[in-house]
Order: structure tokens, then C-alpha cells, then sequence
């Protein structure tokens, strides 16, 4: 299947889910997400900003500061095509809000991709063998070739992103696991 054809049915099913559905999933693929080892274990974790439509990750970033635990989230350079991680202390802090609903911190101190024990990656749809569809801007693509960043790779969705195949090119990066309202995926 054509990726922009897969990208098209997974915004529908997204949009399809209701507020309750959303809410009600959001909050067990958290609870999963903060029990797993690799969680439990880091120090800093890159999670992202939640788009409407997708889980909402603002009770897994509130957990970890009680755990303190550093959080970055990425700051996206239009202009250069690229993601840097900045690590945020609230999410009242100022971010630019583009026309998708992606918040996009103003500021931040960058933090250095040896720091990061764990990357929990948006994504459209995954499959079981870790591969990943985005949103086709191949920002994480990139982010994922860096010769400094050896953390674990985490996609975070809903159980109805699941899906038996993606198609797959050269520059598209796999990831480790996935968690989703109902459980873990370890892909390797």
C-alpha cells in the first residue's frame, strides 16, 4: 500500500475516535508507558507535544518531573528540516502553535542526544516489526541517524495504530518498541 494512502486511512481512524475513547486510551497507554523497565530506569526522556489527535502525553512529562526526571521535547527548525531536543521544566512555557496544532517550544536549553536514555516517537502507524509511519516530513528519520543518540526507541500510540504492514524506504529508521493502551510491542 501506498504510504500516503496508509498516512490518509490513519488521520480518518484518529479522527474517528471519540473524546471519551481518546481520553480513556490516552490514559492506559500512559500507565503502560511509566511501567515499563526502560522507563523506570532513565534519567532523561524525549517524549513530544501531542497533536489533537493523538495520545496525550502531558500525564507521562508530569510524571517524570515528580520522578525527576530530565524531559526534552523537540524543537523543529522549519527552515533547516530538522529537530533538536530542549528540555522543558513546564508546560506553561511559551511555544509557537502552527496550523496542525504542533506546539513547538520558543525556548529551552538543548539538551545532548548522549543524555537521552529513551525517545517516545509520535507516529501515524507502526507495525510489529518497528517500522514507523509519520507524518512524511522524515523529522525523526533524521533525528534517528545521529551518531551521538543511542537511546531507546519508543513509538506511542493508540492500539488502533497498529497495522499489519508499512511500506519501508532507505532513509525510514525502525524502532525498538511500541506502546499503546494495550501494552508493549518489542519489535526486536
Amino acid at each position: 500500500m501506498d504510504k500516503n494512502v496508509l498516512r490518509q486511512q490513519l488521520r480518518t481512524r484518529l479522527v474517528g475516535l471519540s473524546d471519551k475513547q481518546r481520553n480513556e486510551q490516552s490514559k492506559k497507554a500512559c500507565q503502560a508507558l511509566i511501567q515499563i523497565e526502560q522507563f523506570q530506569k532513565a534519567s532523561a526522556i524525549m517524549l513530544f507535544l501531542s497533536l489533537p489527535h493523538e495520545v496525550d502525553t502531558t500525564p507521562v512529562i508530569l510524571y517524570a518531573w515528580q520522578k525527576e526526571k530530565t524531559v526534552a521535547v523537540p524543537k523543529v527548525s522549519w527552515q533547516q528540516r530538522h529537530m533538536l531536543p530542549v528540555e522543558i521544566n513546564s508546560l506553561e512555557t511559551k511555544f509557537d502553535e502552527d496550523k496542525s496544532g504542533l506546539r513547538n517550544p520558543v525556548t529551552g536549553v538543548p539538551m545532548p542526544l548522549e543524555d537521552i536514555d529513551i525517545v517516545v516517537t509520535p507516529g501515524l502507524a507502526f507495525d510489529k516489526k518497528g517500522n514507523r509511519l509519520g507524518r512524511g516530513g522524515a523529522y525523526f528519520d533524521r533525528f534517528f541517524e545521529s551518531e551521538n543518540l543511542n537511546a531507546i526507541k519508543i513509538g506511542f500510540a493508540f492500539s488502533q495504530q497498529i497495522v499489519d504492514s508499512i511500506p519501508m524506504e532507505d532513509h525510514d529508521k525502525k524502532i525498538d518498541m511500541i506502546v499503546t493502551d494495550e501494552g508493549v510491542i518489542n519489535c526486536k
